[in-house]
């Protein structure tokens, strides 16, 4: 797999992102010479259904780890010291609300986590990382301090932006707030959905994949993948329902089905400003 982005491959093709995908809702995402991680789960835990593509240490060359809520299969515990050192300069992106926590508990990486708040978002060398409200079931936010328990992120960097939702079901404001970003050009969407069953047995669901299609119809993004289906028995979905409804529904919005650890690349249209 081509995950080891040495010095000398740090540029990606001209206008071009490109994306690997590593099962649930982990990818790794290089835009220009910029390269980051989000949501690796890479963990051998026994009851995935799928082993872990590739080991932490495989990923190299990472600029930013990002995660967005305190989750195993977002928030890898046992492995982020790992990924710290394949990639010994990359800062590690929490939401705010976990921060002092993961300080805590992660003292060989408490010096390298950065905390992205609700409406601060992390900039440097022109590469943002904007939280976004998630709702996992419900909108967990922090009374005194205003921050989420989960986020998404919209990652931005030389006008290209991709939005990763992390875990998240529709709420009220969502779609207004993607529309504020501009033109997306990638939207990674969960689809396993949710039930009372699962929640039961303290489960936590997502969008349905007719609810995800449905928010990608409205944004538009320039290309739409489905995430978080493959990971747990009963706590599945199938993609494929997802692209099938999609396309009929709004046949305008292009969706890719990426094979784990293959390398896709998405062409940049425009230039958000």
């Amino acid at each position: 797999m081509e995950l080891r982005t040495d010095p000398a491959a740090r540029k990606g093709p001209p206008d071009t992102i490109s994306i690997w995908w590593l099962h649930q809702a982990g990818f790794v995402i290089r835009i220009g010479e910029k390269v980051f991680a989000i949501d690796l789960f890479l963990s051998p835990a026994a009851e995935r259904v799928v082993p872990p593509p590739v080991r932490p240490e495989e990923v190299t060359g990472l600029d930013y780890v990002l995660g967005t809520h305190d989750h195993l299969d977002h928030i890898d515990r046992a492995v982020w010291p790992a990924l710290a050192k394949a990639s010994p300069e990359a800062k590690m992106l929490v939401p705010r609300y976990h921060l002092e926590k993961l300080q805590r508990e992660l003292p060989t990486v408490a010096g390298r986590l950065v905390g992205v708040g609700n409406g601060t978002p992390f900039e440097e060398d022109g590469f943002r990382v904007q939280a976004i409200p998630a709702a996992h079931e419900l909108l967990e936010r922090d009374p005194v301090t205003g921050e989420y328990a989960a986020v998404g992120y919209a990652v931005s960097y030389q006008g290209a932006t991709v939005y990763h939702a992390g875990d998240c079901c529709i709420y009220e404001g969502l779609e207004t707030r993607l529309r504020q970003l501009g033109r997306l050009d990638v939207m990674l969407l969960p689809i396993n959905g949710r039930s009372a069953s699962r929640l039961r047995r303290g489960i936590l669901g997502n969008m349905t994949y007719q609810e995800a299609a449905d928010l990608a119809g409205a944004v538009k993004p320039g290309l739409v993948i489905p995430m978080h289906y493959d990971a747990y028995a009963g706590n599945l979905e199938n993609p494929l329902l997802f692209q099938d409804y999609l396309h009929v529904k709004y046949p305008d919005v292009p969706c890719a089905v990426p094979r784990a650890g293959e390398r896709l690349d998405v062409e940049i249209h425009h230039r958000n400003r």
